[in-house]
């Protein structure tokens, strides 16, 4: 299966791209499903009709869908969501109020997760297509399979077989006294096996022949900036971007001095974009005359995107950017296919990395763990100018 992530800032147009990709891929043959696992569903406006938790005929060859949090719950965490209910209300909440906060915050994009992993499996689609949440909530959705793995290793598996062991000695002695019974197996298991599904997941997000990320972005300049940092972070958990999609840009048609402004910032922006994202292929996609909601809508934006291409293909297959860790010491590798360490200079300002090459110049904004140290040296090896970061940068 093939699995295509599209993510960027709120509003950019990402739903809209996710949309006519699936009318392309089912177009040519591919048996595609778009799955929405944004909490602000826009998918069914997109394709202007209803959607539900399971996938539903939009075309032929084409499905849609919006995850349902709540559904996925049920089916995923019920045993543990009704023992947390029981606590809460023998501590005097109220069974509404018990049941509300029994879902824990960050749940819905869990199961997002969860509910790629099941598409994967099950292998009913030929391609996949995740219109994800904006890039903050996306990129923290792929911090998980590690996090929690951190979690899990230390303290969790010890701590259920400490309860497993003590259970049947203090359970009498519990319940009298705290109101509500100790976890059962159900209980106590129900949180690894649900680890252990976004693990194996994990494989498959970092297999950049199956999965890969298109970043949808605006040429403005707050819009560039997050999309540069979700490039970063992206890095960070071997998460490959394919693509980069400029949207909403105005078309040399329009001749309204009104517009005039913006016409010049975005020709600016668009050469930043092209620059700063290099040699990640870049697509634009113009600012059409009407919203980007119903068949005929996405039809021409498919068409402007795609033509006669097939989407579901790795439009790049290297790796860009890989942030390495070795120990306490961290290197930044950026790939520059040809370029002598001689032409390259380097200056850190914040967060900021300028690389600049000649006349051209590319800014990368750096994930944390870097932006809190100073660059101590670089060299080219194998196309790649890989950048070693020691001290911490100065206030």
């Amino acid at each position: 299966m093939r699995v295509i992530l599209m993510t960027g800032k709120g509003g950019v147009g990402k739903t809209s791209v996710a949309a006519a990709t699936g009318l392309r891929c089912a177009e040519l043959g591919h048996k595609t499903l778009v799955l929405s696992t944004d909490p602000a569903h826009s998918l069914a406006d997109s394709f202007d009709m209803e959607l539900e938790h399971a996938p539903k005929q939009v075309r032929p060859n084409l499905w849609g869908a919006e995850l349902d949090a709540l559904m996925e719950l049920e089916g995923n965490w019920g045993a543990v969501k009704r023992y947390i209910t029981q606590v809460l209300q023998a501590r005097g909440l109220e069974g509404v109020e018990a049941e509300e906060l029994a879902i824990l915050p960050g749940m819905d994009e869990i199961f997002s997760l969860v509910r790629m992993k099941r598409h994967y499996d099950e292998g009913e689609f030929d391609v996949l297509i995740i219109d994800s949440a904006p890039t903050g909530t996306a990129l923290r959705l792929l911090s998980l399979p590690e996090v929690a793995g951190w979690y899990m290793r230390r303290f969790y598996k010890p701590l259920q077989a400490m309860s497993v062991a003590l259970r049947p000695l203090v359970e009498p002695l519990f319940r009298p006294i705290a109101g509500f019974s100790l976890p059962n197996q159900e209980v106590m298991d129900a949180p690894y096996e649900f680890y252990q599904q976004i693990e194996e997941l994990e494989k498959v997000l970092v297999d950049n022949t199956k999965t890969t990320v298109r970043l949808v972005t605006n040429p403005e300049k707050m819009v560039i900036k997050e999309s540069l940092r979700a490039h970063a972070y992206l890095s960070l958990y071997n998460v490959a971007t394919d693509l980069v999609i400029a949207n909403r840009i105005i078309p040399d048609t329009v001749s309204d001095p009104f517009f005039q402004k913006w016409k010049e910032n975005q020709q600016q922006y668009r050469h930043e974009i092209h620059e700063n994202f290099h040699p990640l292929p870049v697509k634009e996609a113009p600012l059409f005359t009407e919203e980007m909601c119903g068949m005929e809508a996405l039809d021409r934006l498919k068409e402007i995107l795609f033509k006669d291409e097939d989407p579901s293909q790795v439009y790049y297959a290297e790796t860009t950017l890989r942030v390495v860790q070795e120990d306490d010491n961290y290197s930044l590798e950026v790939y520059l296919p040809g370029i002598p360490k001689d032409r390259v200079e380097l200056s850190k300002t914040g967060d900021e990395l300028n690389i600049r090459i000649g006349n051209h110049r590319r800014n990368l904004v750096l994930p944390q763990a870097l932006a809190a140290l100073q660059p101590s040296g670089a060299k080219m090896e194998d196309d790649f100018l890989k950048i070693r970061f020691g001290e911490p940068a100065k206030v």
